[in-house]
């Protein structure tokens, strides 16, 4: 599977912004779909997941209420729906495949394929 993020931008704090990522190749059903973040000067850290086992999805705490992820299997897609941002939030994101364990979702190790990252920028 090949991944392809879109959607970032510049916002003000408090705006929201819609994320996409595009797959193309095996079915992206196969695979858990997940979203990271990577700041300047910081390590990629894990945003949110959507499993491969019953849809059930997992955030981040400084994610969770203000961020929603989704698919569509029939359009090969992955979204992550981000509300009231904050500066904090700014990154480039990246939404990442893999076949791991239920248990280890959060950990960047567990996805073979990446998309090459959409900036989003959040102005105070």
């Amino acid at each position: 599977v090949q991944l392809q993020a879109s959607g970032g931008g510049l916002v003000q704090a408090g705006g929201s912004l819609r994320l996409s990522c595009a797959a193309s190749g095996r079915a992206s059903g196969r695979y858990n779909m997940a979203w990271f973040r990577q700041a300047p000067g910081k390590e990629r850290e894990f945003v949110c997941v959507y499993s491969r086992d019953g849809g059930r999805t997992y955030y981040a705490d400084s994610v969770k209420g203000r961020f929603t992820i989704s698919r569509d299997n029939a359009l090969n897609t992955m979204y992550l729906q981000m509300n009231n941002l904050t500066p904090e939030d700014t990154a480039v994101y990246f939404c990442a495949a893999g076949t791991g364990t239920q248990g280890l979702l959060r950990r960047s190790s567990m996805y073979s394929t990446w998309g090459q990252g959409t900036q989003v920028t959040v102005s105070s």
